[in-house]
């Protein structure tokens, strides 16, 4: 996808400059823990140091966050689009979704470092094994002798605010979205706008469905069995399907895969 996009002139769109950073931060975010599962499984390494779990949680926490602003934007990008057509290009500059995704990251990287910071200056006393198959904030958290219960806090309402304003944007762009098409006349209107909005709608499902499960309840709650099934599904499952979902909806996509597979 991101090569596509790269390569490709029709797809220089503020929707598909999107989709390649989408694919971008799925493939860092996966890549951020799949290496050690592999290593984990096949060469039976499980041991990871203090530093290296602190840089996995960093950057499987970043890109993450990343996706979850990442969607929201997609979301308005798509409002402007299907209710704003004869705007669009005023609305949506380069300058507007430039800065868009480079503020998606900054907000992302400050807010794992604030998780880093929150939870490795605890201190750790119970035992050393984490029950989990990469260094995820509710198996780190379980290690810690200090009574946790306010950094805990800390952490949920730092999660409940990125995923909530984000899932504000992505609700009020698909209510204004639906408006719109329901005020249209014509069929081949309707099946337009609602394929233009269907691939991202499926990934907002996805993403947020597991996102909330794993992190906006308290840790009493918290099944690390569970969990474990939950975290390989948007550790792995979630980046693999993302480019499935946006590639075998979108035409245009499969004519510049079909285009450059006859040019190679």
């Amino acid at each position: 996808m991101i090569l596509l996009i790269l390569f490709d002139s029709r797809l220089h769109t503020p929707m598909y400059i999107f989709l390649g950073n989408l694919s971008l931060v799925d493939f860092c975010y996966s890549s951020s823990v799949t290496p050690t599962v592999m290593t984990e499984l096949l060469v039976g390494d499980n041991v990871i140091s203090y530093n290296n779990c602190a840089a996995q949680m960093f950057f499987f926490g970043s890109f993450a966050t990343a996706e979850n602003y990442l969607l929201a934007s997609m979301a308005y990008d798509r409002y402007a689009a299907v209710c704003r057509p004869l705007h669009y290009a005023r609305t949506m500059t380069k300058s507007v979704y430039t800065w868009m995704i480079i503020g998606s990251y900054i907000i992302s990287f400050m807010n794992a470092s604030i998780h880093i910071v929150d939870i490795f200056t605890l201190p750790f006393c119970k035992s050393h094994v984490i029950h989990h198959f990469f260094c995820d904030v509710p198996a780190i958290m379980a290690l810690t002798c200090f009574d946790k219960q306010f950094r805990e806090l800390i952490l949920l309402y730092i999660e409940s605010l990125n995923i909530l304003f984000a899932l504000i944007v992505i609700c009020i762009s698909y209510i204004l979205i639906f408006v719109t098409i329901l005020k249209m006349d014509s069929a081949a209107g309707h099946r337009k706008a609602v394929s233009t909005c269907a691939s991202h709608f499926t990934a907002v499902s996805i993403f947020y469905g597991t996102a909330i499960f794993m992190y906006l309840q308290p840790s009493s709650s918290h099944s690390m069995d569970t969990d474990k099934v939950i975290s390989v599904f948007y550790t792995m499952v979630i980046p693999m399907l993302n480019p499935l979902v946006y590639s075998l909806r979108n035409k245009e996509v499969k004519n510049a895969f079909l285009k450059s597979m006859l040019y190679f």
